[in-house]
């Protein structure tokens, strides 16, 4: 029997797509650069292959949220100072919490049966700042943060740490819900729990990694709940 769910953040309850899109074209406004769509395209690639680094341990967070930055700039032929822009840019991005479709119902019926724990790599001011401003805390039993736990998903110590933190916890009584293959999935594969791929757009993706459950649709977990009561 199912008891306690982990939830990923971005792109799972909040659509960090179009808070990204929101508060970097604001960020370069500012430095007087016009955010056009290949800057913010290619802003978003840049962005996801720096993340991606993080999970395999080659960058620290620090390096991240400089780097894609000097990356993007050095591409497009300008200079800027990075780490302050990575400042504003997180500033910006801590303002928006836009969700998915059925998202906060989601959290509301869930929690009403289910133990509900939030686990993000994202940067603790701006996931406190979005949770917060959204409102879902009071959904959330506890909010596991990389920064904070000191280790990042999907690294197995990331998770023991978090169950550590747990009464009384199982893990066959668990499972992960997020939209990464590379870090929620792995990190709950490789910490043993059940794990639900939420997977929107069903384009077929070329990775090893394979899920017990894929969703296209946030409602659809709750069948596969049914199967575990």
């Amino acid at each position: 029997m199912i008891q306690h769910i982990f939830l990923d953040l971005d792109d799972t309850i909040f659509d960090f797509k179009k808070a990204e899109r929101i508060a970097l074209s604001r960020t370069l406004r500012e430095e007087g650069i016009k955010p056009t769509e290949h800057i913010l395209n290619r802003y978003s690639e840049i962005n996801l292959s720096q993340w991606k680094l993080l999970e395999l341990g080659k960058l620290t967070r620090e390096e991240v949220l400089v780097r894609r930055y000097e990356i993007l700039f050095q591409e497009v032929g300008m200079s800027c100072d990075a780490k302050k822009i990575s400042e504003k840019y997180e500033d910006f991005l801590g303002e928006g919490h836009y969700f998915i479709s059925g998202a906060k119902e989601l959290l509301e019926d869930l929690s009403k049966k289910y133990h509900l724990y939030l686990a993000s790599n994202g940067a603790v001011k701006v996931q406190m700042s979005r949770i917060q401003s959204a409102g879902i805390e009071k959904y959330l039993e506890k909010i596991f943060l990389s920064e904070q736990i000191g280790y990042e998903k999907p690294s197995p110590q990331f998770f023991e740490k978090c169950f550590a933190q747990i009464p009384d916890f199982k893990k066959e009584e668990a499972l992960i819900l997020g939209d990464s293959l590379t870090s929620d999935i792995r990190g709950g594969k490789n910490a043993g729990i059940l794990t639900v791929w939420f997977h929107p757009s069903g384009k077929k993706v070329e990775e090893e990694i394979v899920p017990d459950y894929e969703i296209g649709k946030l409602e659809e977990l709750k069948t596969i709940l049914s199967f575990y009561s």
